[in-house]
């Protein structure tokens, strides 16, 4: 309808938040502890300019590129989220979406529709996991990817289990029985969220809380913190897990939460064939700095021997510009996509992709590029101090492509 239609990702938020109860809206746009990464993620973008041009503008432009293995109508995939109780149709709504735009998803182990409708929904499924339970679970996992027909795995390995919330984040509950949606009743009917209500009425069923794609033989899916639990109770993975994980796998892998040059090097030589510069979205250590700062030097490490991706912060087509120009090969959004499925459902993702292609080719346009691929640093106005060199062997700040010296900073 045309009505549903919005023209900015800010305009699908704001809807999101008309129509969501307050606790599911909360959940979506908390960050850790006092929010300073999540702020700095976006913040972060708006600190970049751009260089235009005003004559002999590129006419035909190619927003298309490719990403392990997969062709992409543009440089956006869709990031793997956890449970998604903003629509019934979850995933899979997202996965039409997706594949309607011509995108791949990341489908989160933790997501709340198997990964067998999703590869359905869309066959550029890639499978998220993480180091949760024994190697034989991880491996069950990963076999029932391959099985289904997955086309990429993603090992998210940046989380320090921060709980700390000092800005509203809610009480999520473990399971969604009678005694649940008496507590929460209120809020959905006092607050008029009905069309919430009424998408889910339409199902007979409310918000899945339990994860399918962490069973494990033996034991049905879990409730969605009976998996975190376990999640936190697994020994960390170390460099020699991953090189395991990698070779069991044997296809497109790649390791998400990277923001350290010597992790993007480590990630290499365990054999990643993509790393992900990724803080998760503000939800793990609190400030760390934004991901698209820590992307100029990991490219200039690694860029040369693995496909990279940014996520974090992505608004708007020109932040996808910014992002390609400073060395990304594709980026990965998450709030804005859920924020487009909270508004208008599968029409809402497709809606918000939509948004971002045409900020693209207008970026382009403006830049006088033909093709994402002829993006570069010199397309860009990046301020003195803006990106940041974490564990790189000169230790010192990362500034406009040089590494400064201790008496320059």
């Amino acid at each position: 309808m045309a009505n549903e239609w919005f023209e900015t990702v800010g305009e699908a938020h704001r809807r999101a938040r008309k129509r969501l109860p307050r606790s599911v809206y909360l959940a979506l746009v908390a960050g850790a502890e006092q929010g300073l990464t999540l702020r700095d993620n976006m913040r972060a973008f708006g600190e970049i300019g751009l260089a235009p041009h005003v004559a002999e503008l590129e006419m035909e432009r190619d927003t298309e590129t490719s990403f392990m293995d997969q062709p992409l109508s543009m440089p956006v995939m869709i990031s793997p989220t956890g449970v998604q109780a903003v629509h019934p149709d979850g995933e899979v709504a997202v996965a039409r979406a997706a594949a309607n735009r011509g995108v791949a998803i990341g489908l989160s182990g933790f997501g709340s529709k198997p990964i067998e409708e999703v590869v359905e929904a869309n066959p550029q499924t890639f499978f998220q996991i993480y180091w949760t339970g024994s190697k034989d679970d991880i491996l069950h996992r990963v076999e029932r990817a391959k099985r289904a027909g997955a086309v990429g795995l993603i090992v998210t390995l940046d989380w320090s289990f921060s709980i700390g919330r000092e800005w509203g984040s809610p009480e999520i509950p473990n399971e969604m029985n009678l005694k649940t949606m008496v507590k929460y009743a209120p809020e959905v009917l006092l607050g008029g969220k009905f069309r919430y209500l009424m998408n889910y009425a339409r199902t007979l069923r409310p918000p899945e809380l339990t994860v399918p794609n962490m069973a494990t033989p033996g034991n049905p899916a879990p409730k969605f913190f009976e998996a975190y639990g376990e999640w936190m109770e697994t020994d960390l993975p170390t460099w020699d897990d991953i090189r395991w994980l990698r070779e069991e796998w044997g296809g497109p892998f790649m390791v998400k939460g990277i923001v350290r040059v010597d992790d993007a090097l480590r990630a290499v030589d365990a054999g990643a064939t993509a790393i992900s510069v990724s803080n998760h979205g503000g939800n793990n250590l609190d400030g760390t700095p934004a991901s698209i700062r820590a992307l100029p030097a990991i490219v200039d490490a690694v860029g040369d021997d693995v496909e990279i991706a940014m996520d974090g912060g992505i608004r708007r087509g020109s932040d996808v510009v910014k992002a390609v120009a400073m060395g990304a090969r594709t980026t990965m959004i998450g709030r804005a996509y859920l924020w487009g499925l909270a508004a208008a459902g599968q029409a809402g993702v497709e809606n918000v992709l939509d948004l971002l292609r045409g900020g693209i080719d207008s970026g382009l346009m403006a830049l006088r590029k033909s093709s994402v691929h002829q993006l570069n640093r010199s397309d860009l106005v990046i301020p003195p101090n803006f990106a940041r060199e974490l564990g790189g062997e000169s230790g010192h700040a990362y500034v406009d492509g040089h590494a400064l010296h201790e008496s320059e900073n």
